[in-house]
């Protein structure tokens, strides 16, 4: 089962989709992950990658869809996958048809309050990227990342104001891609409006979502 999930900044995609991975055994993917990682490794693409960032440039569409092509080449996607931050325009979901099938998008429908609320206090772990909440998903012990030990911290872009412009931006550049899949009858709408909804009642939604596009 391929997978893509769709969801503004705070809307639970990380926090469901390792859930989502314990369950199903499908790995998360995330382009900007593997966009980072070859960086990391100063592999030739990593090369190419650091020097479109340094100008400010985004990584050609080419670019990202080859990495992605080797990632969901390997063992592991062999009975399917869950694609975070990918696609995010129309032309990236076009190359995307090219290289798999996607059957379906799971769209995490949730109102800015609830997404403010949750991003001001979420907290991310500096050494392998956990995701927790000072108030709805606390660490074992205050700081400190229940999976590795690292340090938790609170990310300059999850301030308020700063938030508040990165859901206008999401929401400018997702919608067509929405209206899109909406087209091709994938899409399935996923609501929450509750800040503190335990992760476990949106998972099983999807769930049964999943089981029903099988």
């Amino acid at each position: 089962m391929n997978l893509v999930m769709f969801g503004p900044p705070g809307s639970g995609k990380g926090t469901y989709a390792s859930r989502l991975f314990a369950i199903l055994k499908l790995p998360h993917i995330s382009t900007g992950d593997l966009i980072r990682q070859e960086i990391k490794e100063r592999s030739e693409t990593g090369k190419q990658i650091e020097a479109y960032t340094r100008r400010g440039e985004l990584v050609p569409d080419d670019i990202v869809v080859g990495l992605l092509k080797r990632r969901i080449s390997q063992p592991d996607c062999a009975t399917g996958y869950i694609l975070d931050g990918f696609p995010r325009t129309i032309p990236q979901a076009e190359a995307l048809e090219k290289i798999t099938e996607i059957k379906v998008v799971i769209n995490l429908d949730v109102p800015d309050e609830v997404m403010i609320e949750r991003l001001s206090t979420r907290l991310t772990c500096k050494n392998c990227g956990a995701i927790y909440n000072s108030k709805f998903l606390k660490p074992k012990a205050e700081g400190v990342c229940d999976s590795c030990g690292g340090q938790l911290y609170t990310r300059d872009d999850d301030k308020p104001e700063v938030i508040k412009e990165r859901l206008n931006t999401y929401r400018r550049q997702t919608q067509p891609l929405i209206d899109y899949y909406k087209r091709k009858g994938l899409i399935e709408n996923v609501r929450n409006t509750e800040a503190a909804v335990p992760p476990e009642r949106i998972v099983n939604q999807i769930l049964s979502i999943i089981e029903t596009r099988k």
